[in-house]
């Protein structure tokens, strides 16, 4: 059986996070749905962010960064190896993050439906025409 893609997936998506918040999430779920990536992501936050969180002006403040960072990163570069996997063109993201549980969702919309297993090897992606 083809191994599942969630893994690299998450991997791609661990990578980014610490690349821009210098701490990636401890874990992460994904499922693919149609032509959508769901992840939740736990064990996010810095210890300066959990300090920061302490009042509920600090908790939106730290919201709000994160959710704008992460939107803005996406916008601007589709991470490397992230479209190539799922083999199709990112369209949207929509992300959000609960500061009090250290939980964040994103929600990538591809242009295709995703097929959730890598190709086996000596199989590149495609299928071979039988006649």
């Amino acid at each position: 059986m083809a191994k599942r893609k969630e893994q690299a997936f998450n991997e791609i998506v661990r990578r980014v996070r610490k690349e821009c918040f210098g701490k990636g999430p401890e874990r992460i779920h994904t499922v693919f749905v149609d032509n959508m990536a769901i992840s939740i992501l736990h064990g996010n936050l810095t210890p300066t962010e959990k300090f920061l969180s302490q009042t509920p002006e600090g908790a939106e403040i730290v919201r709000a960064a994160r959710t704008n960072m992460i939107q803005t990163l996406y916008s601007e570069h589709v991470p490397d190896g992230m479209e190539e996997l799922v083999g199709s063109k990112m369209t949207h993201l929509f992300s959000d993050f609960k500061v009090e549980e250290d939980m964040g969702v994103s929600v990538f919309i591809f242009e295709e439906t995703i097929d959730p297993y890598l190709p086996e090897p000596g199989e590149h992606g495609r299928k071979e025409k039988v006649e």
